[in-house]
């Protein structure tokens, strides 16, 4: 069951059928992350991966386009196995708060995106929603095994 949504929120969540480790591992590992991270046809180049409270994360994404977006987050909470928060800081401001929930053998995660601003929230709604269930798309089939190269596809 998805939380309450709030004000300027879009909630996606997903259960895959691993154990919540892997799950945790393919958010928290960078070689695994650059994989999957963002919508389908993305490529990314991480420069800055500091994974505790307070560290950045900077990243640039490549669009199918051949358009750059240059990333900047910084870590607000890690919780082993249960949870992490990040607050996106270029470009449109937000919260991404990404919990993994064991159920047996499973995993489940949800993955809330709260902005800043209504604004930019309305502006960026019609695409995020979209994209962040292919980035759940893309996370599922670096779980499943599939080659990494074959996620772009």
């Amino acid at each position: 069951m998805l939380p309450m949504i709030k004000d300027n929120e879009i909630i996606s969540a997903r259960e895959y059928d691993v154990p919540r480790e892997l799950v945790f591992r393919a958010w928290t590992e960078p070689e695994q992350l650059a994989y999957w991270w963002g919508p389908k046809g993305f490529t990314n180049t991480f420069h800055e991966f500091d994974l505790r409270p307070g560290g950045s994360w900077r990243f640039d994404m490549h669009g199918p386009d051949g358009a750059n977006y240059p990333n900047h987050s910084v870590f607000v909470e890690i919780v082993p196995m249960e949870r992490i928060v990040l607050d996106h800081l270029s470009g449109h401001q937000f919260r991404v708060t990404a919990t993994f929930e064991e159920l047996g053998s499973r995993t489940r995660v949800t993955f809330s995106q709260l902005f800043k601003d209504t604004k930019e929230f309305e502006q960026a709604k019609p695409y995020c929603a979209k994209g962040n269930e292919q980035n759940l798309d893309r996370l599922g089939a670096l779980l499943a095994g599939i080659p990494p190269r074959s996620l772009n596809q």
